[in-house]
């Protein structure tokens, strides 16, 4: 099927290629279906999450283990885990975490969400914004700074 984004003009998606965010993303409930879109660099740690049902929405996520917070680890409710699908040491590799990153015009002030990473289950074809319960102990926001002079500093909002 061939999709029309904003951002990257008409491209040709599978029904294999669609993650179901059964409640949608925050703010975005009725978008429910989403498609990964990588960056086309090896090294890049960012990709985009388009979604298929209103082709003006689309979020930067970010690898946040393969750069700038190698020690994040945020704890989630194991039933909302579970909810995406059976989660052990066999099905643990196709779990993956993203953080979406917001790019204001000043990329300066470039923040990523720590607090509420995105689980996607590849197997499964199903995604979930989730809350990271150990935030107030690891200092975890919605906006870390990524870059610039401020990339030492977090705001919480």
């Amino acid at each position: 099927m061939i999709l029309p984004t904003q951002h990257f003009g008409e491209i040709e998606i599978s029904e294999e290629q669609i993650i179901t965010f059964e409640g949608g993303l925050p703010g975005f409930p009725e978008d429910l279906r989403f498609i990964i879109i990588e960056d086309g660099e090896p090294e890049s740690p960012f990709c985009w999450l388009q979604s298929v049902d209103d082709t003006d929405t689309c979020f930067i996520l970010m690898d946040v283990f393969s750069s700038n917070f190698p020690d994040y680890a945020p704890e989630l409710l194991p039933e909302e885990v579970l909810s995406l699908g059976e989660f052990n040491k066999e099905t643990a590799k196709d779990f993956l975490i993203y953080n979406i990153v917001v790019l204001p015009e000043d990329s300066s002030k470039m923040s990523v969400n720590l607090l509420a990473p995105v689980l996607i289950n590849q197997a499964a074809r199903r995604g979930a914004q989730l809350i990271a319960q150990n935030a107030d102990e690891k200092g975890y926001t919605v906006r870390h700074y990524i870059l610039g002079a401020d990339s030492a500093e977090s705001e919480g909002l």
